[in-house]
């Protein structure tokens, strides 16, 4: 196996202090600000970023520890494939989240929706393009009975 190195390019601030009570998913965070501070070095790539309303934040989930292969997800106690869903203990502990971009002031993003921990290191920001990213016909597999309850489903301890 390849060993791979990721640095990070900034950090997210949130007002999420503890894994637990953490929205799962960012529309269960509407209405809750952030910021993130991107390191001086990366402040040129942030050039015309501001004309976007959404952009897509990978980062690392840096308190995981761990994983399984079969997890018990968020939403329901069934047992479904790691590959098969968003939980933070991965083989790779690699977040993805797509949150409404407010400001850009120098090397400061101020954002809406954050669900991730206080102090994420940020690996990569892309914007989000609806004419790329946004399938209307897409099919969410088990996911599908649980439309709608993202926005009032907080973490627990399982991921922490």
């Amino acid at each position: 196996m390849n060993e791979c190195i990721l640095n990070p390019i900034g950090v997210i601030h949130t007002p999420f202090k503890e894994t637990s009570g953490i929205p799962i998913q960012p529309p269960g965070a509407t209405g809750t600000g952030g910021r993130i501070e991107v390191f001086e070095e990366f402040a040129d790539g942030l050039k015309d970023l501001e004309g976007f309303s959404h952009i897509i934040l990978l980062f690392l989930f840096h308190e995981s520890k761990g994983f399984k292969l079969q997890v018990s997800p968020f939403l329901e106690n069934d047992i479904h494939g790691v590959f098969a869903v968003r939980a933070p203990k991965r083989p790779n502990p690699l977040g993805l989240s797509i949150i409404r971009l407010l400001k850009v002031e120098g090397n400061v993003l101020t954002i809406d929706n954050p669900d991730m921990l206080d102090g994420t290191p940020l690996l990569d920001i892309k914007p989000y393009i609806p004419d790329f990213d946004a399938y209307p016909d897409a099919v969410a597999g088990w996911q599908e009975k649980h439309k709608g309850k993202v926005r009032k489903q907080k973490s627990d301890a399982r991921f922490g």
